[in-house]
């Protein structure tokens, strides 16, 4: 499975956690063992309460205290002053299983580390203040369980909510969003939509970098066929004005494991050509072709300004490698200009056999599909064997032979 993560009206770790467990119900359990493991018994309780806006319905996951900070073992040099160390240990202590430790062990390094940085300070010796508190340690491990049940292939996000104004924490007033935030969010895509406020928390953006680490698969991967299995919405706890505060979150299956499976990025060039003699032109995409960095060339003639003929050419090149084709084309056309767009195409596994008839030796291009194998002769190999019919008896035995030789039962 792969989750989009939606923030439409931002997120936090209790927003996470919602989401995931209105889309996925049958967790809540296994959170809740994960949580109370962590705290002494009965110092807090955890539940998944409906909520519904003006709007909406969805979830919002609520964690209440039964003790104080201090009685749950969780406090450092004050109460209100809990160390990254001191969370650490305890984590290392519950006994959680080893992937939803290091989930959350993962998603604290990075609040510290950030932390660390904007205070200019070792993060080991970073004192967390809000987000050390028991509700947000809560979050974490609980969101920590749920990234380990549902065993995602793979997260991306939307934009990322700017908000805007100042906040008041345990630093003082804050610019929002705050400055440990920011930092987590570097690299991340970024949209203002206007409404202010704190649209994502220190633990959200945590969360987040640990789940969408900024990159080309974060946002903006090309669009492709999925087959859409569960949604689920958390709510926060403010109101925004004209939106729903809500992540929603949205999980997808391939529409086929075996085209999932060969699935590839592909960068394509097209340009238009009508200033060069169509067997200059030839010859240059022929040279084209045999870069090793292209897959396909084609070109198609079409009608340019004027009712001028000219041609539309097409490359396809192996992702990130489009850099020297793009001098190459330059080089073999008199085209001034091209068009380069990253796509998404899925290529069925094949291989080249070599087989021999009557003496002469062929290459056969062998093609797994979801019904079956199938085989196609080079005709370039047959095209000075005999006549019509000649060639036609040799493509077909080549194809079969190599047919044959990848277990094909062709008497079945």
């Amino acid at each position: 499975m792969e989750f989009h993560l939606d923030l439409v009206g931002g997120l936090a770790g209790d927003m996470f956690l919602a989401a995931l467990l209105d889309a996925f119900p049958q967790h809540e359990p296994l959170v809740q063992r994960a949580i109370h493991s962590v705290f002494e018994e009965r110092a807090i309780a955890c539940s998944v309460v409906e909520h519904r806006d003006a709007v909406l319905r969805g979830r919002r996951f609520q964690v209440l205290a039964r003790v104080s900070q201090r009685d749950a073992g969780l406090s450092g040099s004050t109460q209100a002053h809990v160390t990254w160390r001191s969370i650490r240990k305890r984590l290392e202590a519950a006994p959680l299983s080893p992937a939803v430790r290091d989930h959350a062990i993962s998603i604290f390094e990075l609040l510290a580390d950030a932390e660390g940085h904007v205070h200019g300070i070792d993060p080991e010796t970073v004192g967390f203040h809000e987000v050390g508190a028991w509700d947000s340690i809560a979050d974490i491990v609980g969101a920590a369980a749920m990234i380990d049940a549902v065993g995602a292939r793979g997260w991306t996000t939307s934009p990322v909510p700017l908000g805007g104004g100042h906040i008041g924490c345990a630093h003082g007033t804050l610019p929002v969003p705050a400055p440990a935030t920011v930092q987590l969010l570097l690299g991340m895509p970024i949209i203002d939509d206007g409404i202010g406020g704190e649209r994502v928390t220190p633990t959200g953006a945590a969360i987040l970098k640990y789940l969408c680490p900024p990159g080309p698969k974060t946002t903006g991967a090309p669009p492709r066929v999925r087959t859409l299995i569960a949604s689920g919405l958390g709510f926060g706890t403010r109101s925004l004005p004209g939106i729903s505060n809500h992540l929603r979150v949205l999980c997808f299956e391939p529409m086929s494991a075996s085209l999932e499976e060969t699935e590839r990025l592909l960068d394509v060039l097209e340009f238009e050509v009508d200033d060069q003699t169509g067997e200059d032109l030839g010859s240059g995409l022929e040279r084209l072709r045999q870069h090793e960095a292209v897959l396909d060339v084609t070109q198609t003639p079409v009608f340019g300004k004027k009712g001028r003929i000219m041609f539309h050419v097409r490359v396809l090149v192996r992702h990130t490698q489009a850099e020297g084709v793009i001098a190459a084309c330059f080089r073999e056309t008199t085209t001034i200009g091209l068009r380069h767009q990253i796509v998404r195409g899925v290529a069925l596994p094949r291989n080249t056999e070599h087989v021999s008839v009557d003496g002469h030796r062929l290459r056969v291009k062998v093609a797994q599909r979801p019904g079956g194998m199938t085989a196609k002769t080079e005709s370039d190999d047959v095209q000075e064997l005999g006549d019509h019919a000649r060639r036609a008896d040799l493509r077909t035995q080549a194809a079969q032979s190599a047919l044959r030789a990848a277990g094909v039962d062709l008497d079945a």
